[in-house]
């Protein structure tokens, strides 16, 4: 098994928006069709995380390509496509993951990107920041046991 990211993305928050009246859906039913699909998911097995994100205007983007780095506040004018939310899965390859992705409850404007999520076992096991990274995991995993017994 491997784990996927689906990421939704559309031209821009008017196409998301759109899209939503094109599919004759009001928010409500938006938040009942994406979580019949996540309780899809979930029942399958194979969810492992999936959120909405917040409107772009009230993002930020930092651009490296200047020293210092320019932060600038969303919306972004010059990025063609936004990302509007994701999910990951954990399945065994990606036609699977793609199968999933045609189930997602969109329409015109919207798109999903798929890619793989490479696990901690496939880098050097010798290199001492790969040795944290997996002590780091170990770590948020006993943090989010602990907020839940909270």
């Amino acid at each position: 098994m491997s784990n996927y990211m689906l990421i939704m993305r559309t031209v821009d928050e008017a196409a998301a928006q759109q899209a939503m009246a094109d599919a004759g859906m009001d928010f409500d039913k938006m938040i009942e069709t994406m979580g019949r699909f996540n309780e899809e998911l979930f029942n399958a097995g194979v969810l492992v995380a999936g959120e909405g994100l917040e409107d772009a205007a009230l993002g930020a983007v930092v651009d490296y390509s200047t020293t210092p780095p320019v932060v600038t506040d969303g919306p972004y004018g010059e990025t063609k496509e936004l990302f509007n939310g994701f999910w990951i899965l954990d399945v065994p390859d990606k036609q699977t993951a793609i199968e999933w992705a045609l189930k997602i409850p969109s329409g015109p404007g919207v798109k999903t990107e798929i890619r793989r999520i490479p696990t901690i076992d496939e880098f050097p096991q010798d290199n001492p920041w790969i040795q944290r990274e997996v002590e780091w995991r170990k770590a948020l995993i006993r943090r989010a046991a602990q907020k839940v017994e909270a």
